[in-house]
């Protein structure tokens, strides 16, 4: 067996020599079109129901509580445009089993326009007449002044009693907080419940131990809101920043690419460096320092974070941590130290094709944009289904009735047979549903919504991976650049894409669609399962979330690939995907040691453009240089912004970043086709650089193409003799 036809054909038939080919195919029809269907009718379907939701539904719900008469507190242009607090008549009933099944308290709910500050009884207030004017303020509309006390009660017009509550959410909880060691309601620690009983201000406690931990959440939340409004500007600077060192690092490898990786690896190594230096004299200064030796189990979860920062465990832990990643990182380069240099020849020659094509470094702006489109849509759209039920109306009694938890008719209730069975019995708002068809596939719909919402936004990933795939294969494939280079290769791209491919878009992003909602529904199942005790369910459910993420890895980047086949020839997708599959597998050894080595040089960018920012913004926020404590913002928790600024940080490099991965991985696929087609003479010459043929070659005794020595130094006396005429002089 020849030695081509034993290595090509386990992987499919390597590609001849056609010259035809001046790289992506300009006369290419519409492929997939039964998808590009599909894929129509989804997105007229999804437009519907969006005009169903938006027909029916009512975002108020959302925004203002609703009291017991279904009327919503502060909305305004209404009588109760004012009163935007939802006051509890009794929140001890809120512990009541009924709120896990209804989501509704069984007591009577008004709005008001300020939670209740001092705590008052019915009965001492109706004794006193300025103290019976605040407390009217929190009972209904319908209290007359002549009634007596067993009156009220007995309509249920007035709460027996008034605690000082705080606004959480625009609902009044009590105001818990600590007075001489005990927990206290406000500035109390006993209260009347109306029956001339005294209870300890602990069974109140006890009631409303939840309350309790949501005021806890609610005062770190507003802490955090805080920051947020007094740091503002400083984050929109600190990601301005990030975005500006992006921009600057890729504009500097297009003319220093190999300088400027070797200095990308050294600050990486440095900066990572310096945060362990900073973590150990940290570690050291807390040295016998009281409280810094309580580990973090013992500390137990803590709202505020900052007292993690009080104890040396959590900086051994850092030091551990940045330890390990910067030994990991050395020993890459320690055994990748060969292929660095093939990876920086690569980051070389995309330098290069972005230099023509500049316009793709504000492609992930569109590409931001639509996907802001897409989820805004979805995010309407399931707030509107969300709310388009119907208020539904339910008996709620205290003593034993037969009517109990029964719909009911607020209007005219106080007439209805079920009152008059059940005197003490009220007719509440429970819930928002309905009945009718529409409601009864409410849930079908937002499983629809997510559904699109998955499969719109890989499309439109999509979309940007094929276009930037066009407009760089169009780069590689000129013979003389720039001469051969289209004009406005970025637009031709994305028009071929748009016009030809959109069926294969829809596909490949149709397949991935279904993978990541199975993903979600086994999310979903876990969190079911988490009190089971099947243990055999739960190693299944593990086993399954483990197969479909590595799915989903796998068809990410067969995607790609598959994207960037379809940019150059033009086939539907489940060809390209079995064209770029093949070539791959011809030249794993490359993909494994060239392809993944610049990913990894430009993952160490992003670490790098990260790293610079984090660590200025720590030193700001955190007030650890004189120089900035008079300009830093008073924060409660500094961290706050610095993550924000991190977070955002590494958003806004992987998107500039992603213009070069892309670039790298569509110049590495038509690198091997161009081996495949020619070979380098001069009726069959490369459409590959020079420089990066030279650095290749040295390797091809590594990978799958074996050369003799020979044909090495042929290959080379030829480079060196041939001169270059399809380089930019410029």
């Amino acid at each position: 067996m020849p030695e081509e036809e034993e290595f090509y054909g386990k992987n499919g038939e390597r590609r001849t020599y056609d010259p035809s080919f001046k790289g992506p195919v300009d006369k290419r029809g519409c492929t997939d079109i039964a998808c590009c269907i599909l894929f129509g009718v989804a997105i007229v379907a999804y437009i519907a129901v969006g005009i169903i939701a938006w027909s029916h539904g009512d975002p108020r719900k959302a925004i203002y509580p609703t009291d017991s008469r279904g009327q919503f507190c502060g909305q305004v242009g209404t009588p109760l445009g004012n009163k935007s607090n939802l006051f509890y008549f009794n929140i001890m009933k809120c512990a009541s089993p009924v709120v896990l099944l209804e989501f509704q308290c069984p007591t009577t709910q008004i709005c008001v326009e300020k939670c209740p500050e001092k705590f008052m009884t019915l009965v001492n207030a109706r004794a006193n007449a300025k103290d019976f004017e605040y407390y009217k303020k929190y009972c209904k509309e319908t209290l007359k002044p002549s009634m007596s006390v067993p009156e009220i009660l007995k309509e249920g017009l007035c709460p027996a009693m008034l605690i000082p509550s705080r606004s959480f959410t625009r609902r009044c909880f009590p105001a818990l907080g600590l007075k001489g060691g005990q927990v206290t309601v406000g500035n109390e620690t006993k209260f009347d419940d109306g029956s001339g009983n005294m209870k300890d201000a602990q069974d109140l406690i006890d009631g409303v131990k939840n309350a309790t931990l949501v005021i806890e959440a609610r005062q770190t939340v507003m802490k955090i809101f805080e920051d947020f409004t007094h740091s503002w500007y400083w984050i929109i600077l600190g990601l301005v920043i990030a975005m500006f060192l992006s921009l600057l690092f890729i504009f500097l490898m297009r003319f220093l690419a190999g300088i400027m990786v070797w200095i990308m690896i050294a600050l990486v190594l440095a900066v990572i460096g310096y945060g362990i230096f900073h973590c150990y004299m940290e570690y050291a200064a807390l040295k016998g320092q009281a409280g810094a030796n309580v580990t973090i189990q013992e500390l137990g979860f803590q709202t505020d974070f900052t007292v993690y920062l009080q104890i040396r465990q959590t900086w051994l832990a850092f030091m551990i941590i940045l330890a390990i990643v910067e030994v990991i990182i050395i020993l890459l380069l320690i055994f990748l130290r060969k292929r660095i240099l093939i990876a920086i020849a690569l980051i070389k020659e995309a330098s290069k094709a972005i230099r023509y094509v500049m316009l793709s470094l504000i492609y992930p702006l569109i590409t931001f944009l639509l996907l802001a489109i897409v989820i805004a849509y979805w995010a309407v759209t399931a707030v509107f289904l969300s709310t388009s039920n119907e208020a539904v109306y339910k008996v709620f009694n205290t003593s034993a009735c037969e009517h109990s938890r029964e719909t009911c008719d607020p209007a005219n209730y106080s007439t209805t047979t079920m009152k008059m069975k059940c005197p003490d019995s009220e007719c509440l708002f429970a819930f928002y549903g309905g009945e009718s068809a529409y409601h009864k596939y409410l849930i079908g719909l937002q499983f629809y919504n997510v559904f699109l919402l998955f499969w719109c936004a890989n499309f439109v990933i999509g979309l940007g991976q094929m276009t930037l795939a066009g407009a760089f294969s169009s780069y590689y494939w000129a013979f003389n650049k720039p001469k051969d280079i289209p004009k406005f290769p970025l637009f031709s791209s994305m028009g071929r894409a748009l016009r030809y491919h959109t069926g294969s878009l829809a596909f490949g992003s149709l397949i991935l669609a279904i993978i990541q909602i199975i993903r979600v529904f086994l999310e979903y199942l876990d969190h079911k399962l988490k009190g089971a005790q099947n243990k055999f369910a739960k190693f299944l459910l593990c086993c399954l979330k483990c197969c479909f993420w590595c799915l989903e890895k796998f068809i990410k980047f067969l995607n790609r690939n598959a994207y960037i086949m379809v940019a150059i020839y033009g086939k539907n997708f489940c060809t390209s995907a079995k064209d770029a599959f093949s070539l791959l597998l011809r030249n794993l050894l490359r993909v494994a040691v060239v392809d993944k080595v610049t990913d990894f040089l430009l993952f160490l960018g992003k670490l790098l453009i990260v790293g610079l920012v984090g660590v200025f913004a720590f030193f700001f926020f955190s007030g650890r240089v004189k120089a900035f404590q008079d300009t830093a913002p008073n924060l409660h928790y500094y961290w706050v912004p610095i993550l924000t600024v991190v977070i955002g940080s590494y958003l806004i490099a992987n998107g500039f970043f992603s213009v070069y991965s892309m670039c790298v991985d569509t110049l590495f696929l038509c690198f091997c086709e161009d081996l495949e087609r020619n070979d380098g003479s001069a009726s069959r010459p490369y459409y590959m650089s020079p420089s990066l043929r030279e650095v290749l070659w040295k390797d091809e005794a590594e990978g799958p193409f074996v050369a003799s020595a020979q044909q090495q130094l042929d290959e080379d006396a030829r480079l060196k003799q041939e001169p270059d005429a399809r380089e930019d002089t410029a």
